[in-house]
């Protein structure tokens, strides 16, 4: 009996696959419900996450049990919910809007990224000038030119077979075509301005190519879209692993230095701890003073919690629930 309620559930609004016989459609329209409903359910999580954290730092850190308990609720519930009209059309269309706005702030990680990379071997290749002698860096630029070449490689090889098996529709060729033009046009702009980097331009045409790849092969039209009903095995392996790049390095940048997208907290908070530790000199914790000056509970101490990182920052969970309608449209 619960299977069966959980079937048509799953199976609601693939009728149109079952009644024309397509089978396999049906039992790939059931599995992207499942997606859905997880993916809904990470969304929701981590929404409600923002919300407690704007008005409890402390949040993100706390109730750890409640938290897994909570997620496993939603997604226990969630498996009985008939598909419409709560996942489609409702939070389909929310996981495109918020998965636009991934796309957007992924360029801002990747272009933070090979910024932070060219000027590391940059810098290294300069050194080798200065410690190893003349021409001991030319095999750090060379190493960064090389992968500029093979991404620009990978880049004209791509399209030139999209146009080969994705160019059976106007709107297929329209984006190709424009992609191969903007990445060109970006790459020539790019390297006549001040802060001149071929290995950004050729990392964006990268992600160009491959957002390229994500919107074509799941164009529902079957004459330009040979893999339409097959499972695109490597476009899940590069739109996960772009998410997981994407959380490392907002990770890192957030712990190491700057969080992308924001001021630079982890600067703040070191210099607001310098200032604090030079202003509780003499200050005594609970004890007694002979002029009491400064004196502060240990309750008090423990809430002086610093609210300002990146780490408990509602903004973080604001970005995990983008990446959830991200990986809801890849996968």
């Amino acid at each position: 009996m619960n299977q069966m309620t959980i079937g048509r559930a799953w199976y609601n609004g693939c009728d149109q696959y079952v009644s024309d016989g397509d089978y396999d459609l049906a039992h790939t329209c059931a599995g992207q419900a499942g997606v859905y409903r997880a993916a809904g359910s990470a969304f929701l999580f981590f929404v409600l996450a923002a919300i407690a954290v704007k008005f409890n730092p402390r949040s993100n850190r706390e109730a750890w049990a409640s938290k897994y308990i909570l997620f496993i609720i939603l997604v226990g519930a969630t498996i009985f919910i008939p598909n419409t009209p709560l996942f489609s059309p409702i939070l389909i269309n929310i996981f495109r809007v918020g998965a636009v706005l991934y796309i957007l702030f992924n360029q801002l990680i990747i272009l933070d990224l090979c910024y932070n990379l060219n000027e590391s071997w940059v810098e290294k290749a300069e050194q080798a000038e200065i410690e190893e002698g003349v021409g001991e860096g030319r095999k750090w630029l060379g190493a960064l030119l090389s992968l500029c070449l093979l991404l620009y490689i990978f880049c004209f090889v791509a399209i030139g077979l999209m146009y080969g098996y994705f160019s059976g529709c106007r709107e297929n060729t329209a984006f190709i075509t424009i992609t191969l033009i903007m990445g060109i046009l970006c790459t020539v702009v790019q390297l006549f301005g001040e802060d001149a980097s071929l290995f950004t331009s050729a990392s964006i045409f990268t992600y160009a190519t491959y957002l390229l790849y994500a919107a074509v092969s799941k164009n529902p039209n079957g004459n330009c879209n040979p893999q339409l009903g097959e499972d695109d095995v490597a476009g899940i392996i590069l739109g996960v692993g772009l998410t997981l790049i994407g959380l490392l390095w907002t990770g890192f940048s957030a712990t190491a230095y700057k969080p992308v997208g924001d001021e630079s907290d982890a600067v703040t908070e070191t210099n607001n701890t310098k200032e604090e530790e030079a202003s509780v000199k003499g200050i005594v914790v609970d004890g007694s003073s002979p002029n009491n000056y400064g004196t502060i509970s240990e309750d008090e101490a423990a809430d002086d919690v610093p609210s300002n990182t990146f780490s408990n920052s509602w903004k973080i969970n604001i970005i995990l629930a983008v990446i959830c309608c991200w990986y809801a449209m890849v996968l």
